[in-house]
């Protein structure tokens, strides 16, 4: 299962888990991202999402 982070598929399969590692504390500071598929196989997320482009408004005619 080979995923690029800046191309995700619409849907995982049955099993994925999306980890988040975090340290306690008032900040909630999280160190690690990363999708866990069913074989085993990890893909780590970016620190940030990158910004998404708004959705475009079709005019109406």
């Amino acid at each position: 299962m080979a995923y690029s982070s800046n191309r995700l598929p619409s849907r995982f399969p049955v099993g994925t888990k999306f980890v988040i590692e975090g340290k306690r504390g008032g900040d909630g500071q999280v160190f690690s991202r990363y999708l866990e598929f069913p074989d085993g196989t990890c893909l780590r997320l970016p620190k940030r999402a990158s910004k998404r482009a708004a959705p475009r408004r079709r005019s109406r005619r």
